[in-house]
């Protein structure tokens, strides 16, 4: 298959999905982001196993990504849901920390153009002297730049999903080609150099 071939982007995307996940990681590990953490983990290891099958001509694996891609997706349009507030959910929840933490989103108090106030705490001894109050002149809400890094993921991963299924069918017809031709024959050399070894015998009878 040559360089512009459908397996070459998968290559590409698998590659950029994976970059794309280690950059969310890094930000869900700064705002203590658990569930994320933990799914953007299992997604880098698939998209590695992708990757790896897609450069090694495994289709099994392939297919494994591809199953994962709906996964993906799933779980990407409830982190939507989750920040738009869609169905009862509320972005201010612990469910994304498993209820350990009240931490929120990194880009709540770190976004684009965002200001921390910060107050001391009076007649409270022990404490820090300052304590965090609110957040003020944010170019972007928070919640829609996890909305944008979600809708980005679906996206890679949808395309990423037809291609998977185009390679596999590719990969499978080379299979069942290469095996009608005779590819697997153990012994292709010994027909070719048949004729020229008897005549080489008969030569030295002679």
């Amino acid at each position: 298959m040559g360089c512009c071939t459908g397996r070459c982007t998968l290559i590409f995307l698998c590659t950029l999905q994976l970059l794309a996940a280690l950059e969310r990681q890094v930000f869900d590990f700064l705002g203590y982001q658990w569930a994320p953490i933990l799914a953007n983990f299992l997604h880098i290891i698939i998209v590695i196993l992708g990757l790896f099958g897609t450069i090694q001509y495994r289709p099994r694996y392939i297919v494994v990504v591809k199953v994962w891609q709906a996964i993906w997706v799933t779980w990407n349009i409830f982190i939507i849901c989750f920040y738009l507030e869609v169905g009862g959910l509320s972005k201010d929840s612990e469910l994304l920390t498993f209820n350990i933490s009240r931490h929120q989103s990194w880009w709540s108090e770190n976004g684009p153009g965002c200001v921390r106030k910060e107050a001391s705490m009076s007649g409270i001894k022990g404490l820090d002297s300052h304590s965090y109050i609110s957040v003020i002149g944010c170019a972007l809400e928070y919640r829609y730049i996890e909305v944008m890094h979600s809708s980005f993921q679906i996206l890679i991963a949808l395309v990423g999903f037809v291609y998977a299924c185009y390679v596999v069918s590719v990969f499978t017809e080379e299979e069942d080609s290469f095996d009608f031709i005779g590819g697997f024959d153990p012994f292709p050399l010994y027909h070719v150099n048949e004729k020229p070894t008897n005549l080489l015998f008969k030569q030295t009878y002679l």
